[in-house]
């Protein structure tokens, strides 16, 4: 292995950072030249490549985002398009490729791996912590710290005027942002893609709050679940309470990664680079009862992250 690209592809998260500083720093301890591939697929394709020296990540575990940016790339998704990766990776003589990102990075990855040019490793970066085979993904932790700061500083004003405050979070298909930041903030009702809920059940359950004296009351829903503006105007209607509604929205996606992500990203980073080390490909790096794993790419994509049902029932219960 005498060359390593990485790349950070789709959504941004905290900690993606902390990856390419640790996949760059464990190259240049094992005398391997390593290059930082600029926005994703797309620069793959246009040859954005800029060799990495220990101070190119100085300074950048504690930063949000990601420097050597992102973007979507459809081109990559056509035959066309990855041929024109292939040859960017024979003109710069890469051996192996890490690239942080989610189901869709990984599949490009895949895509490269299954062609014998190059060897691939992916890294779980998403805050949807929507990847199966690893416990949490790059990012998770912090956005869900993010939500539960939320949720505090809307239950000041939620009290003060005796208010139902409904929470919109991210998640696209997958309520783990929801379902754990509605535990650590106490919310009364967590609503999520994975189960069916009832409307008229919430309402009663605040109308059954507020009539033992209960000021106030946060609903958190996650965005695949239903809209946060729809659910306010229906508990409006049906309570006659006073709602609000408030959508994070990309606030969950910036911020300075917390310590556990800076942790796991500097491991799956430096995995990453042991796994290219040892010749092996398609595979991605998770978290799995606190060891850092490989396991095969094709066999991550076919699974699905279940809602841990455990944790559901808790929040249910501690919400009465």
């Amino acid at each position: 292995m005498r060359r390593i690209g990485v790349l950070t592809s789709g959504g941004d998260a905290p900690g993606m950072n902390a990856a390419v500083r640790a996949v760059v720093r464990k190259c240049i301890y094992h005398d391997i030249e390593v290059f930082g591939i600029q926005r994703g697929y797309s620069g793959l394709i246009n040859g954005e490549f800029q060799q990495m020296q220990l101070g190119s990540v100085a300074d950048i575990i504690q930063r949000g985002g990601t420097i050597l940016r992102t973007a979507r790339c459809p081109e990559f998704v056509t035959r066309a398009g990855q041929e024109k990766a292939i040859n960017q990776i024979r003109e710069f003589q890469l051996d192996g490729l890490v690239v942080i990102g989610g189901d869709g990075s990984f599949r490009g990855a895949m895509a490269l791996g299954d062609t014998g040019v190059i060897k691939t490793i992916g890294l779980p970066g998403t805050i949807d912590n929507d990847i199966a085979c690893t416990d949490v993904s790059i990012g998770f932790d912090t956005a869900m710290n993010t939500i539960t700061d939320a949720i505090n500083k809307l239950r000041d004003t939620a009290t003060s005027h005796e208010r139902v405050f409904v929470l919109e979070v991210m998640g696209r298909d997958s309520g783990s942002l929801a379902l754990y930041a509605g535990l650590a903030g106490g919310a009364e009702s967590i609503l999520v893609p994975e189960k069916d809920f009832d409307i008229n059940h919430i309402c009663s359950r605040l109308i059954r709050g507020y009539e033992r004296g209960k000021l106030h009351s946060i609903i958190l829903v996650a965005e695949g679940a239903a809209s946060g503006i729809a659910i306010g105007e229906a508990i409006k209607k049906c309570t006659g309470m006073d709602t609000r509604v408030t959508i994070l929205g990309h606030l969950q996606r910036g911020g300075t990664p917390t310590a556990f992500d800076r942790n796991i990203s500097s491991r799956m980073g430096a995995k990453a680079v042991d796994l290219l080390m040892e010749g092996r490909t398609n595979l991605m790096v998770g978290l799995v009862a606190g060891e850092i794993v490989g396991t095969e790419l094709s066999y991550a994509l076919s699974q699905k992250k279940v809602l841990n049902e455990e944790i559901y029932e808790l929040a249910k219960i501690l919400a009465i």
